[in-house]
Formats: C-alpha cells, sequence, structure tokens
C-alpha cells in the first residue's frame, strides 16, 4: 500500500482555521455599496501604507492649534495618543475599512459669484432635503441617510461572513475618513484638503466601516496620485486666508469653522471677508477645476431643498425659536444653534450694504447672546459708515 504524500496529508486544526480566514475584496464591497446607494466605494487593509506619514501629519496640524476650539480632534487615550492619529489606537481589533462616497453635487450658483441682493449663502451639504410620505419636502441629515445605509452594507457582510466585529461611521468617530478614503484609492487630498475624486470632483459625503475581517491585500489599489498640479485657485480665493498653504488648513481661520463649530463672537476683520456665507463655506470647491464636470447628484435622500439656496436674510432673521427647530430638525443647519445662524445672519447683513436691515440689527445689538450682539453691532456700524 503506498503512503500518502505530503501534498494529500490532512490539514492541522490551526491551519484549517487559517486556511477558512474570510478575506474581504474591494470588488465585492463595492458592489455592496453601490446596490444600497453609495456612488462609489474602496477597501483598504489596515494598518496601511502611509499611516504613520499621515499620522504625523495629524499630529503636528494639532500641535499647531490649527484645531482651533475642537477639542474632540485632540482626544487622547491614557497612553496620550491622540485618537484620531491611527485607527489601531481606538479600535485595536480593525483590519480593514470599507470607505463609501456619497455625491451631494447639486444644481446652484456659486457663491463666487455676487449673492442676490439681500441673499445668503449655505454649503451644499447643508441644503439636503427628502420627500415625505406625504410630499412634502423636509430636512434630511447626511448623517443617518448615510449610516442606514452602511449599516445595509455591513448586515449584507455578515451575511456573507458570518461574525465578525465592525463600527459604522459618518462623520462621528474619531477617525480622519480623507485619509482612510485616499488609501482606499478614492483619491487624492487637493491643496484645498478636500478628497477630490478624478471623476466625482469634491463635493462628496464619506462613510466608513471598520471591520475585523482581513482586506485582500493582493488587489488593494494603490493610492492615486495627486492631480493639482501647480492648480493654486483654492488658496486665492479663500477669502480669509484659511489654506495657509498648499495641503495646509487653519480651521480658526475656515469660514466653515467660523459659521458652525465656533461659538460666541467673531474678530471683526474675519467677519468683513465672511461675505454672505451664514453656514458652511464652498468656496475653495467651487473654483476647482475638478468640480467642472462632476456629476449632478440624483439622490432623492440627499437633494438640494430649493428654499435653502441663496436664502433671504429677512427669512432667515424672521425665524423664531420654534421655527428654527421645525424647520431645521434633521438638518445639519441645527449644528450651529439658533443664536449661531442668527449671528451668522447678522455679519451677512453688515456684509450687504442694505441699510434695510440697520432696524433688526439695531434690536439684536442688545441681545443676550454674546455672539449676535457682538455681530449686530459690528454690522450696525458698517452699514452706517456706508451712508
Amino acid at each position: 500500500m503506498r503512503s500518502a504524500s505530503p501534498i494529500s496529508q490532512p490539514c492541522q486544526p490551526d491551519c484549517i482555521a487559517q486556511c477558512r480566514k474570510p478575506s474581504l475584496s474591494r470588488e465585492q464591497a463595492r458592489a455592496l455599496a453601490l446596490t444600497v446607494g453609495f456612488d462609489e466605494a474602496g477597501v483598504v487593509a489596515l494598518p496601511y501604507a502611509n499611516q504613520e506619514r499621515d499620522a504625523a501629519r495629524f499630529e503636528e496640524w494639532v500641535r499647531a492649534g490649527r484645531a482651533a476650539t475642537m477639542r474632540y480632534m485632540e482626544r487622547r487615550d491614557e497612553d496620550g495618543r491622540l485618537l484620531r492619529s491611527r485607527v489601531g489606537i481606538p479600535f485595536p481589533w480593525a483590519r480593514s475599512a470599507v470607505v463609501c462616497w456619497a455625491s451631494y453635487n447639486s444644481p446652484r450658483p456659486s457663491s463666487t459669484e455676487p449673492a442676490a441682493e439681500g441673499g445668503g449663502w449655505i454649503a451644499r451639504y447643508a441644503t439636503t432635503g427628502r420627500v415625505d410620505a406625504a410630499g412634502a419636502q423636509r430636512p434630511s441629515d447626511y448623517h443617518k441617510v448615510l449610516l442606514n445605509r452602511m449599516k445595509a452594507v455591513e448586515a449584507r457582510l455578515h451575511t456573507e461572513f458570518g461574525e465578525f466585529e465592525a463600527r459604522c461611521f459618518v462623520d462621528t468617530g474619531p477617525l480622519v475618513e480623507r485619509a482612510l478614503a485616499a488609501a482606499a484609492g478614492l483619491g487624492w487630498i487637493g491643496k484645498n484638503t478636500c478628497l477630490i475624486h478624478p471623476r466625482l470632483g469634491s463635493y462628496g459625503f464619506l462613510a466608513v466601516l471598520l471591520t475585523s475581517l482581513e482586506a485582500d491585500r493582493e488587489i488593494v489599489p494603490a493610492p492615486l496620485p495627486d492631480r493639482c498640479g501647480s492648480c493654486q485657485r483654492c488658496l486665492q480665493a479663500c477669502p480669509t486666508g484659511a489654506l495657509t498653504a498648499p495641503y495646509q488648513m487653519d480651521a480658526s481661520l475656515c469660514i466653515a469653522y467660523l459659521t458652525i463649530e465656533h461659538r460666541g463672537a467673531i474678530a471683526p476683520e474675519l467677519m468683513e471677508k465672511m461675505g454672505a456665507n451664514i453656514f458652511g463655506c464652498d468656496i475653495c470647491q467651487e473654483v476647482c477645476p475638478w468640480n467642472r464636470k462632476a456629476p449632478i447628484s440624483i439622490d432623492l435622500q440627499l437633494a438640494a431643498r430649493p428654499e435653502l439656496v441663496m436664502p433671504a436674510l429677512d427669512w432667515m432673521a424672521a425665524m423664531d425659536e420654534a421655527e428654527f427647530e421645525w424647520r431645521c430638525n434633521g438638518s445639519p443647519l441645527r449644528r450651529a444653534g439658533f443664536n449661531g445662524l442668527r449671528r451668522n445672519v447678522a455679519i451677512a447683513m453688515g456684509n450687504s450694504g442694505l441699510s434695510r436691515f440697520a432696524p433688526l440689527l439695531e434690536a439684536w445689538a442688545e441681545a443676550t447672546d454674546e455672539g449676535l450682539r457682538a455681530a449686530a453691532r459690528w454690522a450696525r456700524e458698517k452699514l452706517k459708515a456706508r451712508r
């Protein structure tokens, strides 16, 4: 009787476990992501090749104080390590990340052009809405919309692979999503610090699913090359100089930060440069050549609400707190808060040069909220100086 060949000998238990270890492929994850409504997706094995480089950049950004008052960016573990610097610090079990992209580009005028008389600008991403069962358009929060989609991707992966550890995030976890997206082959980080996809441009939401599944490293795509070239339109267009150098942004000077995250009074020299922006800012993206041919999004859950495209400042100012809650609950606009949005409207009124706003600013100049009061007094004086 012939002895069994070594090749035909049965695997040992530990070998069997290794042979059967599931491996997540980019094609598989991308197909699932597109099925549930995302526009693009990729997978990156963790830790990824440029992790230490990206971690060093993030640590330097925080160390230099460029996170302004966003203290959540500075959170550390018990060993003093910045949580957001490396995925493995808060999530040591993570072996792969599925990164998904949802476009929100909408057909609207550019905020680099003068706003209509008495109008303000709201960043594209914050104008999203959906049509409810009664046919009425209601606010939609991209966090919730995309989190539901990401959980659907996770559920389908559980069907395929069984039990594994996983967490979904949409701007809510200790992650630097752009770095993961670039590592997953979804684009490059441009000079305006936004992720730029060669076909979809930069108007995109990112959602991340961390898993304990191993990624198929043999098919992981190489990061896309930087295609910004010699272009510096974004740096030249930024009104407040927040883009201090190519690929470097100081949040304390950014209009998006000032109108959304910052609480209280804003420095007069910055209010002067904020123009008609009342929530967020799209300027550095609007001048980017890669957005010229970016497709318009047809996502019905993230469609632009017409009333929020260059809204009338009078209308925004006339809202009481109850109407603000009704119109903005479930919308990114709620992030600024009632008084924060009023503060931003007051600044836009001052920059409008329209004297008809003076009576309202006079009333707001006595507001109890410090940020609104300071903005109204600055705007009132600016209108007086134009007479």
